[in-house]
C-alpha cells in the first residue's frame, strides 16, 4: 500500500495556459498523457459506503487498477491510501491490495461491479525539486460523465513524490503569486458518484467528527477544524453566481464553529496560534455577516412586517430598498472570495493546520474542564436574564451558541442521558435569542436606510415584537439554568 499526499487546487480553464509558463514550470520538461477512467461500484454502491474507489485506468496501450480510500481533502490537502498495479479490462485481480479484509470483502463483490462514471481528461505533468522534496504538478483538463449528464474539469494536483508536506504548501503559494488557484475540496470521485444519482450540489451542513478518548487535545482540534473547513469551503463554493441564502447560511456557520474552536482550544494549541488565525478569519466573518444579515431581514423579517402595514407609504417602499442593500453585500462578498487574498488564507490555514505539534493531554479532562468553565461563564450571564441591554442578551445569546457548539464537539466524550435534554434547552434558547436578535438586527438596519425609509409603524411593531419576544425568554433561560451543572468524568 502507498500513500498518496496531495494538494488539490482549482484553475479556471481560462489560465490553465498560464500554469506552464510560470517560472518554476517553463524550464522544466512537460509529460502529456490523455488518460481515460472509469470508476465501478456495486448496484447498492457498497465501495461508496465503505470509503472505497475503484478505477479502472487507460493511459495508452497500458491499463491500470487503482484501489483507493476516498477521504476529503480538507483545505484541498488529502491523505489516502492506494494499491494500484497492472490490470486487464473484464479481469478484477486483487492480488495487490496488502489489506487482507478489503482485498477479500472486494473479490466477494467483484461478480456484482459495474460502471457508473468515467473521467476523460488530458494531464501534463511536471517533476520538479522544491525545498527538500520532489513534487509533481500536474495540470487535468476534461470532463467527468455518466450518461448523458457531465461536467468539466480543470484542476491542479501537487503530489508529494518524496519529502516533506511543508514544501507541497511552500510550492503552491508560489503558484499563487501568479494564478488564481483556490484549494479544491471534491475529489474526481466524488463528482462523478453525484453525476451518476443526477444529484444537485447541495448546501453543506455540519458533520461533527466523533472523537474517541485516545485522541490528544490538539489532535481533536485538528479533526474539528478541518471538518469546519470542510463545511466551509463547500458553502462558499456555492455562492457564486448567486448568493444562495442557505450556502451563505451554512458557511456563516462553518466559520462561527471554526473561530468557536480556536477559542475553545486556544489554551493547549501552541502560543501565538489562535488569536491571530481568529482574527485572519475576521474580515470573512464581517462579509458573511453583513450578507447573511440582510438576507434575513429582507427576505424573512421584513415581508410579514410589511404585509401588516398595506397602507404604510414607508413601508411599502422598505422591500426595493433592503434589496438593493442585501445585492451590495452580496456583491461585496463575491469581490472578496474571488480576490487572491482569499485562497492564500484557506490554503495558509491548512497548512498552519497540518504542521501542529503533537503533545500528549487527557482529553476528556480539557473537554470537561472546557465546557465547565464556559457553563460558570454563561450562567453568570443568564442569572441577569431580567435586566440585560440588548448587547449583552447578544453576548448571552453567542455564548451559548459556542457552549451549543462545544457541546457537540465532545459529544462522544459526555453521557448521553444527560447530553440530550441539555443539548436541546440549549438549541430552544438559541432560537428564542435568535428571533430577539433578528429584530434587533432589523432596527439596526432600518437606521442604515435613508430617513424617509424608516417607517413609524414597522419600527413600532419591532419595538413590541422584541419585548414580547424577551418575556417569552425567561421561561427557557430558568428551565437551562436548572439543568447547567457541572460536567464529571462519564
Amino acid at each position: 500500500m502507498a500513500t498518496e499526499i496531495e494538494l488539490k487546487l482549482a484553475l479556471p480553464r481560462s489560465a490553465a495556459p498560464h500554469l506552464g509558463r510560470h517560472r518554476l514550470l517553463a524550464p522544466l520538461p512537460a509529460v502529456s498523457h490523455t488518460l481515460q477512467n472509469t470508476y465501478y461500484d456495486t448496484p447498492d454502491f457498497a465501495l461508496q459506503r465503505r470509503g472505497v474507489a475503484l478505477r479502472l485506468r487507460r493511459r495508452g496501450k497500458t491499463w491500470l487498477l487503482t484501489v483507493k480510500s476516498t477521504e476529503p481533502a480538507v483545505g484541498g490537502l488529502a491523505a489516502r491510501s492506494e494499491w494500484e498495479a497492472a490490470a486487464q479490462p473484464g479481469v478484477w485481480d486483487f492480488g495487490h491490495v496488502d489489506d487482507p479484509k478489503l482485498r477479500q470483502d472486494l473479490e466477494g463483490i467483484a461478480p456484482r461491479l459495474t460502471a457508473l462514471f468515467t473521467t476523460h481528461f488530458r494531464r501534463r505533468a511536471w517533476t520538479l525539486s522544491y525545498g527538500r522534496s520532489r513534487v509533481e504538478v500536474a495540470l487535468d483538463l476534461g470532463t467527468i460523465a455518466s450518461g448523458e449528464r457531465s461536467e468539466a474539469l480543470a484542476e491542479v494536483e501537487l503530489e508529494l513524490l518524496a519529502g516533506e508536506r511543508c514544501d507541497l504548501f511552500a510550492l503552491a503559494r508560489e503558484l499563487q503569486a501568479t494564478l488564481p488557484l483556490c484549494p479544491a475540496s471534491a475529489s474526481k470521485a466524488e463528482r462523478g458518484y453525484r453525476l451518476f444519482l443526477g444529484e444537485p450540489k447541495q448546501p453543506c451542513k455540519a458533520k461533527i467528527p466523533p472523537l474517541s478518548r485516545d485522541l490528544t487535545p490538539i489532535a481533536a482540534f485538528q479533526h474539528i477544524a478541518s471538518a469546519c473547513l470542510d463545511q466551509l469551503q463547500r458553502n462558499l463554493g456555492g455562492l457564486a453566481p448567486q448568493c444562495d441564502p442557505e450556502y451563505l447560511h451554512q458557511a456563516r456557520i462553518a466559520l462561527r464553529r471554526l473561530r468557536s474552536a480556536l477559542k475553545i482550544f486556544a489554551r493547549t494549541l501552541p502560543q501565538g496560534f489562535a488569536a491571530p488565525w481568529s482574527a485572519a478569519f475576521r474580515p470573512l466573518a464581517a462579509a458573511l455577516g453583513d450578507a447573511r444579515d440582510w438576507d434575513v431581514f429582507f427576505g424573512e423579517t421584513l415581508p410579514p412586517i410589511v404585509a401588516a402595514f398595506p397602507q404604510d407609504h414607508g413601508a411599502g417602499h422598505l422591500p426595493a430598498a433592503a434589496g438593493r442593500c442585501a445585492t451590495r453585500a452580496a456583491n461585496a462578498l463575491r469581490r472578496q472570495l474571488a480576490g487572491p487574498d482569499h485562497p492564500r488564507l484557506l490554503l495558509d490555514f491548512t497548512a498552519a493546520l497540518a504542521s501542529l505539534p503533537s503533545a500528549s493531554a487527557d482529553l476528556e479532562a480539557f473537554a470537561r474542564a472546557a465546557l465547565n468553565r464556559q457553563s460558570r461563564q454563561t450562567r453568570r450571564l443568564a442569572r441577569r436574564h431580567a435586566v440585560l441591554s440588548d448587547a449583552e442578551r447578544h453576548r448571552l445569546r453567542i455564548r451559548i451558541k459556542k457552549l451549543r457548539y462545544t457541546l457537540e464537539c465532545f459529544a462522544t466524550l459526555l453521557p448521553r442521558r444527560r447530553l440530550k435534554p441539555y443539548l436541546a434547552a440549549l438549541a430552544q434558547l438559541q432560537d428564542e435569542l435568535g428571533l430577539a436578535n433578528d429584530h434587533v438586527t432589523a432596527l439596526e438596519l432600518l437606521h442604515r436606510l435613508p430617513a424617509r425609509h424608516r417607517s413609524g409603524p414597522v419600527l413600532g411593531w419591532l419595538h413590541g415584537r422584541h419585548a414580547l419576544l424577551l418575556a417569552e425568554q425567561a421561561e427557557a433561560l430558568e428551565t437551562w439554568l436548572a439543568q447547567s451543572k457541572p460536567w464529571k468524568r462519564k
